[in-house]
């Protein structure tokens, strides 16, 4: 191994140790409470807005949204990221509130509240639990393992390289809890944007300034109707699919439930648009549309490849811990946020309320992690890792969803409607985004399917219609819309001004 790998080394393992070293020393000095699942999955409601700020924005932002974003290779793929902006204030005004009013732990808390049924409770958790084992650990862990391999011309299987970084992930979720976990997301934070705002300099000063000759679709924020992004989608499923994501996402919004008040917790969120706005911008867009002018189109290999071109030698010790830390982020909130749904949402609920919570959510990560890492193969193949995440969401983000807005908008809505209603809008989505387009294929005199965010808009409502209808004419319940009462104006109002 030449001198210069042995110091590159040396700084990724040195960056990522300063790292552990100051997220134990804060951890270290933590105040306890005696509530074991509060202190190990909120943190003791302890956490500043600096780190829920921090935590919310690396949770987000990890090498699936680099790889991802930048792997289109256009402008356009930046609506999604400044349309999570009006998610966050959505999220601080009114849904910060509401968890608060029913001091949840997780979101699912506040469905058992307003149906008083803890099995509601525990479907959407179980599948908030399949998204996260099925969907996202593993997709966490192909990603940065080809941007790595990539990057480096590693020649070991991508397999290899994933477990390594689901070992050191799973440390922190394991060891320090929800607090290890913001920490070291805010700390790493510093390195991880830090990094990607230089490679998206370094991309344009590889290009001279100068994305003049790029086809016009690829700078272009008015996407057209055959664009992977129409810009009607913003007036439809957009608006749902970020709603979802920032408001009743278990992992998103665990870090929201760890702050001291709701103030924190709203300044939290209000920090993170405000990254969003200002930062992350121009690191998903900018290497991906430099790598067009310079190589062409390139798909998910994009952003290796532009790293491994632009970046000095001696800074890749430096990028690698950066990409590690996002991975890490990513990886160790999504392992937290597993284990919290299950204690909290099963075990307390079903099989032991007093049990050791630490012990069980050790071996539950270490078992979430090694099933991610089997997992990994099966994402090899996707064209588009990105818009494969977003259009597999939509199985179960909008049927949860509608679950929440039926709840939230209407009383005397029996719960085992909702829970019909939700393997009803998984299928229901299923048939649409996956089962139309091969049967327009077989049958072109058929109308062509409309995009899946169209589809997620039509899922969501057809959810909250199916569910009512069900209420009614199965349960034998008559709805009352909540926000027609003078005090539900009136608490709105109070929530607004707040």
């Amino acid at each position: 191994m030449s001198t210069s790998t042995l110091i590159q080394l040396g700084v990724f393992l040195g960056l990522n140790a300063l790292v552990g070293a100051i997220t134990w020393w804060h951890c270290r000095h933590a105040d306890r409470s005696g509530n074991e699942a509060k202190e190990y999955f909120l943190a003791s409601s302890s956490l500043s807005w600096v780190f829920i700020a921090g935590s919310l924005t690396l949770t987000n932002i990890s090498t699936d949204t680099l790889v991802g974003w930048n792997g289109n290779q256009m402008l356009l793929v930046l609506c999604w990221e400044l349309a999570g902006i009006p998610g966050l204030i959505l999220l601080a005004k009114i849904f910060v509130p509401l968890y608060y009013k029913y001091k949840c732990t997780t979101v699912t808390e506040l469905l058992e509240r307003r149906y008083n049924s803890k099995h509601i409770r525990a479907t959407v958790g179980g599948i908030f639990l399949l998204g996260d084992v099925l969907i996202f650990l593993p997709i966490m862990l192909y990603t940065s393992s080809l941007l790595l391999k990539t990057m480096f011309g590693l020649q070991v299987p991508i397999v290899v390289i994933a477990s390594c970084t689901a070992a050191v992930g799973a440390a922190y979720a394991i060891g320090g809890g929800l607090r290890a976990v913001a920490i070291s997301d805010t700390y790493s934070g510093v390195i991880v944007l830090g990094m990607a705002l230089l490679i998206a300099f370094l991309s344009l000063n590889a290009v001279h300034w100068d994305l003049s000759g790029l086809p016009p679709e690829r700078m272009t924020l008015i996407g057209g109707p055959d664009s992977v992004l129409p810009w009607p989608t913003l007036l439809t499923g957009m608006i749902f699919t970020q709603l979802y994501y920032w408001s009743t996402n278990q992992t998103i919004t665990q870090r929201i439930l760890a702050a001291p008040n709701i103030r924190e917790a709203q300044k939290g969120a209000y920090g993170a648009a405000v990254i969003r706005l200002l930062i992350v911008p121009p690191m998903v867009v900018i290497p991906g549309l430099c790598a067009y002018k310079l190589f062409g189109p390139l798909g998910d290999a994009t952003y290796g490849r532009i790293v491994g071109a632009v970046l000095p030698t001696w800074l890749l010790g430096t990028f690698a811990a950066a990409m590690f830390a996002a991975v890490m982020t990513s990886y160790n909130a999504t392992l937290n946020s597993a284990a919290s749904l299950y204690v909290c949402d099963f075990h307390q609920k079903y099989i032991n309320d007093k049990g050791p919570i630490k012990w069980l959510s050790i071996w539950l990560q270490v078992g979430f992690a090694v099933f991610s890492v089997a997992m990994v193969p099966v994402y090899t193949g996707a064209e588009s890792i990105i818009q494969l995440i977003q259009q597999l969401l939509g199985l179960f983000s909008m049927p949860i969803l509608a679950a929440f807005i039926t709840g939230l908008l209407f009383r005397n809505v029996d719960a085992r409607a909702v829970i019909a209603t939700l393997v009803f809008g998984a299928i229901f989505y299923a048939l649409l985004s996956f089962g139309w387009p091969p049967l327009h294929q077989l049958h072109p005199t058929l109308p062509a399917p409309p995009h899946f965010l169209h589809l997620m808009f039509a899922t969501v409502w057809t959810c909250v219609g199916f569910a009512l209808a069900l209420n009614r004419v199965v349960f034998g319940k008559r709805s009352e819309f909540e926000l027609g009462t003078r005090e539900a104006w009136r608490n709105a109002y109070a929530t607004l001004k707040a």
